[in-house]
This record gives C-alpha cells, structure tokens and sequence, in this order.
C-alpha cells in the first residue's frame, strides 16, 4: 500500500512510519515540524519507499498533492498539551478542527481506502467507569480535549455521509522512545527523564497514586496497522495497555529522589481503557509490560538532555492558567 502519515516526524507518528516501511508499504509523511523532528527518521533516513514533505495542515492546497495515489491515511498531526491549549484554543482549532477537514477533503477527493485518526482519550474527561468503554460519556475539559473530540466527530461525520472508510483510534497515554522533548510542560516520562539526567527530584503531582493506562508507543502503532489491515469502518476503538500504573510506580522503576508537587484541577484519579471492543473486532492486544516499556526507554534516557529541566517553581509558573480556568 501507499500510506501518508500525517504529524509522521513525531513522536508516535515516526514510530508508525517505521513499521510501515517495515512492512513493505511506501510512505508519505507530511510534517511541518512544529513539533516533530527529522531526528527522528535517524533509523530509517533515506529509505527509498520513504518520501517526506513539510507542509501544514492548516493549508488545504498546500497539502492537496501528496494524496495522490495514495491507499491509507494515518492522521497523527495535531497540537498536545493542556496548559498552551487554554492559552491559545484558536491555534488548537486550527489544526486540530480545521486542519483535520482539510485532511478529510483531501483524502474524499484522491479517494483514499482507508483513514484512521489518531483520536485522545481525554474525551472522556473525568470519567464514571473504571475501566473505560467507547460508550462513555465524553466530557472535554480542556480545548485540548474537545478539538482532538471534535476532529473524532468530523471524521465519523464523513465516512457516514461520504463514506469514507474510516476508524478512530482513542489513544491513552503514549510512552516510549521519541516522546517530545521541547516545547510546555506535558508528559509525565520526559519530565521525570530529563530530571534524573540532572540529578534533580522527580516532581509528583500530588501524592502519586494516581494511575495512568501508559500504553507503549510500539503497541500503539501496531493497533493503528491492524486497524487499516481491516475491513472495518466506522468505528471508535480505545488503544490502551490492558493496565493502569501509577506514578510513584514510575519513580521506583526511575530509581530516582521525588518531591511531591500540588494536585491539579480537571485530571482523573485513574485512566484505564475498556479494550474489550478493539481485542474483539480487531484482535490488537497490548504486549509489552510497564516494566519492559520503561526501560527500553530509560536506554535512550540521553534523547533526554536537552529537554527542558523543570522543577516545582518553574511548574507552577507554567501551570498558573491551568489552576485559574478549570478549578
């Protein structure tokens, strides 16, 4: 197949284009490197099925002709973080709404056969069941979460009216190899890594009982695979590890000093996908252990060093608006 990767220099989108060409398949990405890296093609540089242009999304005729002749499109490029998101929501707008109908259009018009979007599990918001099924109610509590559902939305809305084949992929907690390592203050691992580089306390948000589905990033790409390799449409799976950890395990494995930092407004107590729907339809499984993941990458624990350091007082500078709207 000809697959395009959109947000395919990052994190997880790299991972995916790897196992593409792994595969046999030819790939196209389009990045406009906001936040993706061509370090990250460092494996696979120069592969001759492998054809990269940076484009952006947010440009309909920009990104037109790369969806020329092509099979699959895996839809990756968006903007993360909470904090920047309730600063800047137009910006999340724009790329994450915007840009996600012009990648529809594109694909509609070149009449792709398959288009799977990379969608979040913070729909979900503060969720009532443990673990969580694709039934539950969404509750966005952050523009963040609502653009990444609302793109979720528009997809659905084209493969029911202009049937395009299509599949949503609620993605939980991406860890691995690769993981951003500029930019806001986000995930927990680059945070907690980029620490330990530096001999300096993990900080804890709260007491760090709180548990996460920390899905490997290699386990997710491969669901992404069996899900284009299927016939399916229409459908919303969640993509997690079978699991939920919390973060004090993450400090242990680390082996490293913490400091215990305030709880904030608007996370759950606990993450933990329902993936009973995407084991049945699909067959994908998660097969890597917390353990295992975690250390394939404290092994690239280097990627880390030049990340941002952060530590409590620099935290709570960065999260100031997060307290001020969604307390």
């Amino acid at each position: 197949m000809k697959a395009l990767v959109t947000g395919g220099a990052g994190f997880i989108g790299s991972h995916l284009t790897q196992l593409l060409l792994e595969k046999g398949h030819e790939v196209v990405v389009i990045d406009n490197l906001c936040s993706g890296r061509l370090d990250n093609f460092s494996e696979f540089r120069g592969h001759p099925r492998l054809q990269f242009a940076q484009a952006d999304i947010r440009l309909l005729e920009e990104i037109r002709p790369y969806f020329k002749g092509i099979d699959w499109v895996f839809h990756l490029a968006a903007l993360a973080d909470i904090v920047p998101s309730i600063e800047s929501p137009r910006d999340y707008f724009e790329v994450n709404v915007d840009g996600t109908f012009n990648v529809l259009e594109c694909s509609k018009e070149s009449g792709v056969k398959r288009f799977l979007y990379a969608a979040s599990s913070s729909c979900y918001g503060i969720p009532d069941i443990y673990p969580t099924p694709e039934t539950a109610p969404t509750k966005p509590q952050y523009p963040y979460a609502l653009t990444k559902f609302l793109g979720e939305e528009i997809v659905m809305h084209w493969e029911k009216v202009y049937k395009l084949p299509s599949l949503s992929m609620r993605l939980f907690n991406v860890y691995g190899p690769r993981a951003r390592t500029t930019g806001a203050y986000g995930a927990v691992f680059g945070v907690f890594l980029t620490q330990k580089l530096n001999n300096k306390p993990m900080t804890v948000v709260g007491d760090g009982t709180q548990t996460r589905d920390f899905t490997f990033v290699k386990d997710v790409v491969r669901a992404f695979l069996m899900g284009a390799e299927s016939s399916l449409s229409g459908e919303i799976f969640n993509v997690g590890s079978g699991n939920h950890y919390s973060v004090n395990q993450i400090v242990e494995i680390l082996e490293g000093d913490s400091t215990n930092i305030p709880k904030r407004p608007g996370e759950p107590d606990c993450t933990f996908a329902d993936t009973t729907k995407i084991e049945k339809m699909i067959g994908f499984k998660a097969t890597t252990s917390f353990d295992t993941g975690v250390r394939e990458l404290l092994a690239k624990i280097n990627d880390f060093r030049d990340a941002p350091l952060w530590d409590a007082d620099s935290i709570k500078d960065a999260t100031k608006t997060w307290f001020q709207y969604l307390s």
